[in-house]
């Protein structure tokens, strides 16, 4: 049979994706991989993507990676209120009016792992940090924001409403969680972390790194060593994000 059905996943670069395994083999439970596929379109450059539409006419989805989540956005017909709450667009559908829609499913990835960690008890009283200022860490900050949890959100240059590295050792005893949404660690960087001040980590400290692959990123092992309440890996986060995906392609 052909394929009528394709999704997809646009980024630059896509080596470090998961998603195209984790579709094909979704594809394959449910029965319907002899007319559904899900291919990469690693692009260089936003510009791009008008001819990804134009030549495949059966797209249905397509999922948003780095560094795309907000170039996106000028290029659809229309955002969901979240994601234009959010400002950043992880999901699109292709409408059966021709419509291309935007959506966010990193906001509902990231949550639910949040209300299912045990250790939400633990951080949920004091502040959260976010460090890194793109699509995603908006998601994120949404996220940890509406369950009721105040940010601080760190970035390599200030802002008015961001803070700096150097900053956060000042901080740090008022915060909880803390969660890398930059790329640094990713697959084949291994070795790079963010640089915040891990000597002054301590158990009151949850770290959370969005980085999936590898499982267990620099940042994390880092801070298992200086002996912090917790950690929590990107894995369940994309699959949460995908499974929500999937939900909106079918809705």
């Amino acid at each position: 049979m052909a394929i009528t059905s394709l999704f997809g996943l646009i980024g630059y670069p896509l080596g470090h994706s998961f998603s195209k395994k984790y579709f094909t083999d979704k594809f394959e439970v449910l029965g319907l991989s002899e007319s559904y596929a899900y291919t990469q379109f690693e692009i260089p450059s936003i510009q791009d993507f008008p001819q990804i539409l134009r030549e495949n006419p059966s797209l249905k989805g397509l999922n948003v990676t780095i560094p795309y989540k907000q170039q996106i956005i000028p290029f659809l017909d229309e955002i969901d209120a979240a994601a234009e709450r959010i400002g950043a667009v992880n999901t699109i559908k292709f409408l059966p009016d021709g419509r291309v829609k935007g959506f966010n499913s990193d906001y509902f990835g990231f949550q639910q792992t949040l209300t299912d960690w045990p250790a939400l008890a633990a951080f949920r009283t004091k502040s959260a940090c976010v460090l890194g200022q793109g699509g995603a860490a908006k998601a994120v900050i949404a996220a940890i924001e509406d369950l009721g949890i105040s940010v601080i959100k760190v970035s390599r240059t200030p802002t008015d409403d961001s803070v700096d590295y150097d900053s956060l050792g000042d901080l740090l005893p008022e915060i909880g969680l803390i969660v890398n949404t930059t790329p640094l660690g990713m697959h084949p960087h291994v070795e790079a972390f963010p640089p915040i001040p891990y000597e002054q980590l301590t158990s009151q400290h949850y770290l959370y790194d969005i980085v999936y692959n590898p499982l267990e990123t620099s940042f994390l092992h880092k801070g298992i060593a200086q002996g912090v309440g917790g950690t929590h890996a990107g894995l369940a986060m994309l699959h949460g994000q995908a499974e929500k995906a999937w939900e909106i392609w079918n809705a």
